[in-house]
């Protein structure tokens, strides 16, 4: 190793405390700025290449013509970007605060600070809205590359050695199975893969005393850009900081070692308290949810974890452990590599050891997820055990490649686990042709490295005697370069064919990995299809129809979800983790439909519901032709206005409660204030068939959530309507299944997909709409005469002498406050779920404002961080001077003296 990279070394591992001014002249060299430079640089543009190749061999969007919108990709992060887009560009009527399209009405701060607080997530803007999914796939990539770089860089700073293999490393980490099988589709949590190694920084920062002020600065970013993976990386930081503090060299003292945790833990504090304004209101909006069912966690099979080390394998009931034959080969030799220090081999090997066994018990699962078992992939936090890995890996090549003997260990412990791992489910059939190629390529490597190692040693013995022979020649000794002047040795053919051979390998392996979990994801999870002239279209026509606030715009059903995200207008539809409790289940009870458990409540076509929700302008969608993962959908588009009452209405105060055991139609009835619905007295159930009777004309409708099947009227003529009820995770919205015929019976036909399917005790309902237009008149005379609208605001003029309740059609979620004519904002009442506002009679004005719940907590924390830092900054700065002094006042003594 030349003398300027031992320099470097010296200054990295041993550190100073805060306040040294001693010089670094290593960091200053090119031996430093070299590697510093080319490895990020090459390891995101490697990065950012391989993950191109591996889209376009699955001939996935944007380089080819299938959709990569897998599960919630397409229901819900691609519509939040979309929406993200249009406000960030002044094109929506809610703000920051409030989302006035989706759920009725919802807190979007919240969602914010869970999808798209993340710097990334602002390359939106740069593409046109029809191009949505190459701005998200854009920003995805731009992830994934930036952690790669961000790896490398932590890769060269811990110890110098060869950037190309550093390079190579941090593109391993960006593309490791849990990238490629978790991440690339939930871009969100990408922002913690490119957290840990720049926390990892922040910690070595720490350590050595240095940028006590950019630390947490890093830290406040991280965990603004997606606060719940910041969090996992956090405690990967603290383990990797830890067994930097453990492995120092033995003349670091106690007093060292806690000065640098208490310098990290006050890095970590403040970044965290200048993340509050954001985290704050996500944590407390996760505390008005609607909850998802507990989850137990059950530990992976050892067999299927096994698995998941090698390459092609995908699932979410394992951890996705992938990064490489080549990277997981060099980590594997650590322990035993004699050219690492015995307790840097100790501390890293114990530490990838306990991380690795954490996955698998319950306790440290809950604490990987801060106390709660997800639903879904219960191994979020692998991306961690991945960083630690590739660290593993290059302290045990930076210095130069492992010996033979510690080659032979790594081998067969790849071997052995191999071995493990083939009876396991999760073996693809492109797992061990991938895995014998990069092991061959990877086994060339070494060789190749091995003999350039026993030609360099050679040289170097013949070199040793040469100067034994001309120590006495004082004229040979004159012209030799003297000290402190090193050349860095090239890089010869060997090691060159070895470096190749090993990014080849790496390359290849991760690029199959790709592919495969790409085919295997679309054949076996649920896919929305590409945005195309369906949503083009839905949008022209939401444009062209949007009246609010005088009444809302329903677009209807659009293929993939959260569909007034992506084409407008003011509806149900709405897919976040933080989907109010009481939006769902006020929305639930009216008889609407719903996926993920509750929170992704979906549109209802119903009459009586507009009426409820001002729903005056509603669209539908028929397919013209099938909807194919290859194709971009089109479809026929009507659109029909009615006459709703406003947006806001006035009630009378006595208003009969819910009861336990009312049927959505009831519910409907109790909210809208009028009897709308022939409800039979005698609904039979004979079989498959349901009979009762009804007023002739009237509008049969059929509620049953959790029925899973087609049902229709009995009779010639009557078309089948499907329902897709799959308690809890979905409930079917109810559905109208025709009009009474003139005899007034009714008898409908059901054709269950499964059996025991349980309906409510009330599951038909017959609309009278003449009633109905009743109630809308009634509605219409004594609601608001003009409502106006802001971001996050509704102010509403109401006729002289309202008395009872004004009612906004919006769920009353947490954070809206309302005051009537010139009182006092209050929080909001609630009116069957809405949002209320008493009346006294004299009020001829109401006006609403919705404010994110933790935002002054939020806020008066992120304060007293900032307060926080620049005392830091400060103290910092005092210090500096004062190390500056000192050396000056100690000359100016041995003047005097």
């Amino acid at each position: 190793m030349p003398p300027a990279a031992e320099t470097v070394l010296d200054e990295v591992d041993g550190g100073e405390g805060a306040g040294s001014s001693r010089r670094r002249p290593g960091l200053r060299s090119r031996g430093w700025l070299v590697p510093a430079v080319a490895a990020p640089l090459a390891a995101c543009l490697f990065t950012a290449v391989l993950l191109g190749l591996a889209t376009a061999l699955s001939r996935t969007y944007p380089f080819g013509p299938v959709t990569r919108n897998v599960v919630d990709l397409g229901q819900q992060y691609l519509p939040y970007h979309a929406y993200w887009r249009a406000l960030l560009l002044g094109e929506t009527h809610g703000d920051a605060f409030l989302n006035w399209n989706s759920g009725f009405g919802s807190n979007f701060l919240g969602d914010i600070g869970t999808y798209l607080s993340s710097p990334f997530d602002l390359l939106v803007v740069a593409f046109p809205a029809d191009r949505i999914e190459l701005a998200l796939y854009v920003v995805t990539a731009a992830k994934i590359s930036a952690a790669g770089g961000a790896a490398a860089l932590l890769l060269v700073r811990l110890r110098p050695g060869p950037w190309p293999v550093a390079a190579a490393l941090g593109t391993a980490y960006a593309l490791s199975g849990w990238t490629l099988n978790h991440g690339a589709t939930v871009p969100m949590w990408l922002d913690g893969l490119l957290a840990f190694p720049l926390l990892c920084l922040v910690a070595e920062w720490a350590r050595t005393g240095r940028r006590p002020l950019l630390g947490p600065v890093v830290v406040a970013l991280a965990w603004i850009s997606n606060f719940y993976t910041a969090y996992m990386a956090t405690l990967g930081a603290a383990v990797f900081l830890v067994v930097r503090l453990l492995a120092a060299e033995e003349g670091a003292t106690a007093r060292r070692r806690i000065a640098g945790v208490l310098r990290a833990a006050r890095s970590v504090l403040i970044g965290i308290g200048l993340a509050a304004p954001l985290v704050v209101v996500v944590f407390l909006g996760t505390k008005v949810a609607d909850p998802t069912p507990v989850t137990t966690f059950a530990p992976a099979d050892a067999t299927d974890f096994l698995a998941r080390f090698l390459p092609a394998t995908e699932g979410v009931t394992s951890p996705a452990l992938f990064i490489g034959t080549p990277a997981l080969a060099l980590a594997l030799t650590l322990p035993f590599n004699r050219a690492v220090a015995p307790r840097v081999r100790a501390g890293w090997t114990a530490a990838v050891v306990l991380v690795t066994l954490s996955l698998q018990w319950e306790p440290t699962h809950l604490l990987w997820h801060a106390g709660a078992s997800p639903n879904g992939n219960p191994y979020r936090q692998t991306f961690v055990l991945s960083g630690l890995l590739l660290i593993a890996a290059w302290l045990s090549v930076a210095r130069g490649v492992p010996r033979p003997a510690a080659l032979l260990a790594s081998g067969a412990l790849l071997g052995a686990l191999a071995g493990a791992a083939g009876g396991s489910v999760e073996i693809d059939d492109w797992t061990f042709p991938a895995f014998l190629a990069a092991a061959a390529l990877t086994l060339a490597a070494a060789l190749l490295a091995g003999q350039d190692v026993r030609r360099r040693d050679a040289g170097a013995d013949r070199n040793a005697g040469n100067a034994d022979r001309e120590a006495g020649d004082p004229d040979r000794k004159a012209g030799r370069a003297g000290p402190g002047l090193p050349a860095l040795p090239a890089l010869s053919f060997l090691s060159a064919l070895a470096v190749v051979l090993f990014v080849a390998a790496q390359a290849g392996e991760t690029v199959v990995t790709g592919k495969r979990i790409e085919e295997q994801q679309r054949s076996e999870v649920a896919w929305s299809p590409r945005t195309g002239p369906w949503h083009a279209s839905a949008a022209r026509e939401v444009a062209r129809a949007d009246a609010w606030p005088r009444h809302r715009t329903d677009p209807g059903e659009v293929p993939g979800g959260n569909d007034v995200l992506l084409v407008g207008g003011q509806g149900a539809d709405y897919y976040s983790s933080l989907t109010a409790e009481v939006t769902s289940s006020t929305l639930t009870s009216l008889g609407f439909g719903h996926y993920a458990k509750g929170r992704h409540p979906v549109t209802l076509d119903n009459p009586v519901t507009d009426v409820l929700f001002s729903i005056g302008t509603r669209m539908r969608s028929e397919p013209t032709e099938p909807v194919r993962q290859d194709a971009r959908p089109r479809a026929q588009l009507t659109v029909a206005t009615t006459p709703v009452p406003p947006l806001v209405t006035v009630r009378p105060r006595a208003a009969r409660a819910p009861r336990p055991g009312d049927s959505a139609f009831v519910r409907q009835e109790l909210l809208l204030g009028s009897s709308v619905y022939e409800l039979p007295r005698d609904t039979r159930r004979t079989g498959r068939t349901l009979t009762a009777r009804c007023p002739a004309g009237s509008e049969v409708w059929l509620w049953a959530p959790e029925y899973k099947g087609p049902a229709r009227l009995a009779g010639e003529g009557a078309s089948a309507v499907d329902f897709d009820g799959r308690p809890p995770a979905v409930t079917a919205p109810m559905q109208t299944l025709g009009t009474v015929p003139a005899s007034g019976e009714v008898s409908i036909d059901l054709l269950p997909r499964k059996a025991g399917t349980e309906l409510p005790r009330q599951p038909v309902g017959c609309l009278v709409r003449a009633r109905l237009d009743a109630a809308v008149r009634q509605l219409t005379a004594t609601g608001a005469t003009r409502v106006s609208a802001g971001g996050h605001s509704v102010t509403a003029e109401l006729p002289p002498g309202s008395t009872g309740v004004a009612v906004l059609a919006a769920p009353r979620i947490s954070g809206w406050r309302c005051a009537a004519g010139d009182a006092e904002a209050a929080p909001a009442r609630a009116y069957q779920g809405l949002v209320a506002v008493p009346l006294d009679g004299r009020a001829t004005t109401v006006s609403c404002s919705f404010r994110p719940p933790g935002l002054r907590l939020g806020g008066a924390v992120g304060a007293a961080a900032l307060l926080a830092l620049a005392a830091t900054a400060g103290f910092h700065r005092r210090r500096q001077e004062f190390t500056r002094s000192a050396p000056a006042d100690r000359s100016a003594g041995k003047v005097d003296g």
